[in-house]
């Protein structure tokens, strides 16, 4: 047993990724920021596989391009040159909107910043994802509170976010990212704005997402605590990525 955040965590409970290709492959990425006066490289030739059902966390100190490469291998940015394929598909071969849908369908993604809207409640942030993909409200609605319920805020299902803690907010967060079944998480710094005890419950929920649903999950951190959890760390430095 390892002490992590105040948590007890189990590694030997963590999901071990079976003998399958990997969920994502980057392929010799680089990402090149112009501004007109300089060129700046982001990311330097980086290849890196994930397996499905790891928890992997990318770790490095500040400006080593830990949240570039999350944008890249999400397809929230284009890379400069090299490849990135999540489930065997080739990011690159799809236009915006194609690659919009596919995050949409596959992806769920969890920010340090919460980004939930205030006006509405735990529960309509949460299905607004669905809603705008087209489905049906009824639908909707019982997706969200069954993803409330899975982390433990189906009772806060009305309450809007000003009325909730930082770790419910968080929550929310993460019941907004898993109402799609999503085959992947993208976590950037998702325990930064919160104190030590509420992260490590934000982090144990998200290991035990991974143990009962071997849901693959990356997480950016600078929390060598948060890292600890990690079935493996990506070290990053200087736009690459200097141990795994």
């Amino acid at each position: 047993m390892t002490a992590t955040l105040g948590v007890e965590l189990n590694r030997a409970t963590i999901v071990t990724p079976k003998s399958r290709p990997a969920i994502v492959r980057a392929e010799q990425v680089v990402k090149t920021y112009d501004t007109g006066k300089a060129r700046f490289d982001a990311l330097k030739s980086v290849s890196l596989d994930i397996l499905p059902g790891e928890v992997v966390g990318v770790m490095g100190p500040s400006g080593c391009g830990k949240t570039t490469l999350l944008n890249c291998l999400s397809g929230l940015d284009d890379v400069s040159s090299g490849r990135v394929f999540i489930e065997g598909q080739d990011l690159s071969t799809m236009n915006d909107n194609t690659r919009t849908d596919y995050r949409a369908r596959r992806m769920g993604f969890i920010f340090q910043v919460y980004n939930l809207l205030p006006v509405l409640s735990a529960v309509e942030n949460v299905e607004l994802p669905l809603l705008v993909s087209g489905t049906r409200p009824k639908v909707a609605r019982e997706k969200a509170m069954a993803a409330l319920a899975n982390v433990g805020l189906d009772r806060w299902a009305k309450h809007r976010p000003a009325e909730l803690s930082g770790g419910q907010r968080q929550r929310v967060t993460i019941a907004r990212s898993l109402v799609n079944d999503p085959a992947i998480v993208w976590a950037d710094e998702p325990t930064g704005a919160l104190d030590s005890k509420t992260a490590g419950e934000i982090i144990e929920l998200m290991l035990e997402l991974n143990r009962s649903q071997g849901l693959t999950i990356v997480i950016v951190t600078h929390d060598h605590s948060v890292g600890a959890s990690c079935q493996r760390i990506v070290q990053m430095r200087d736009g690459e990525i200097v141990s795994q």
